[in-house]
């Protein structure tokens, strides 16, 4: 296996018996959804390792070739969005070497969460929906489905939960792609909750809110 990317940890508790796996943002980095930890007030004995990954730095195309962090490079900017799917690709290998180590360190798959926001999100959806081993769950914040004619789904994550949350004044990542996301998921019987803030391309209380509920659901703590 690769050297891992770098990433913050942190754990609510000693001998954690779950893992949330959090990607970030177009020109974020794993820094950006750190302080979510706390603001989730999650049960005292909750025992999660929160992992906030760093992307790597890429030249973006529509930011005019400028380096920033990146999990691939965006090629045009219309509603459906021309991306780079290898490396796109890649960048969800490098994910799926933090669940790999997640199980290293005796945390089963069914105790695994992939969540992740705006670009972050795109990779969540490829890494969950394909991934041989069945996970807790996925959490797809103001994102969209970008592999969704190329991905190869794995049977073992057809009953997954997935939630995906949006705001309804998104200017960077328009609402209806959410709406596309949900409507093709649910098509194949998959079991999405979707959820609309008033927000633009970001997080809000309320939303932190139910993510804390959906994580003691999917979690069962």
């Amino acid at each position: 296996m690769a050297a891992l990317l770098p990433h913050i940890e942190i754990e609510t508790l000693a001998n954690p018996n779950a893992s949330v796996i959090w990607l970030h943002g177009l020109g974020a980095d794993g820094h950006d959804f750190e302080p979510i930890v706390q603001q989730l007030s999650l049960p005292d004995d909750a025992a999660i390792r929160f992992i906030f990954p760093h992307a790597p730095s890429l030249a973006v195309t529509i930011n005019g070739g400028m380096v920033m962090p990146a999990w691939y490079d965006i090629l045009e900017m219309q509603i459906e969005r021309k991306v780079d799917e290898s490396q796109l690709r890649v960048s969800a290998t490098a994910i799926n070497d933090l669940i790999t180590n997640e199980f290293s360190r005796g945390i089963v798959s069914e105790r695994i969460i992939i969540a992740g926001f705006s670009q972050g999100g795109a990779v969540a959806f490829e890494v969950a929906l394909s991934h041989p081993n069945r996970l807790a769950g996925l959490l797809a914040l103001s994102t969209y489905f970008a592999t969704k004619d190329s991905i190869k789904y794995h049977p073992a994550n057809s009953d997954l939960p997935i939630a995906i949350h949006h705001g309804d004044q998104d200017s960077i990542v328009p609402i209806q792609l959410a709406n596309n996301s949900s409507e093709l998921l649910l098509s194949k019987a998959y079991n999405v909750e979707l959820k609309q803030y008033p927000m633009e391309h970001s997080v809000c209380s309320q939303q932190i809110a139910d993510i804390r509920q959906w994580l003691i659901k999917t979690l069962v703590l």
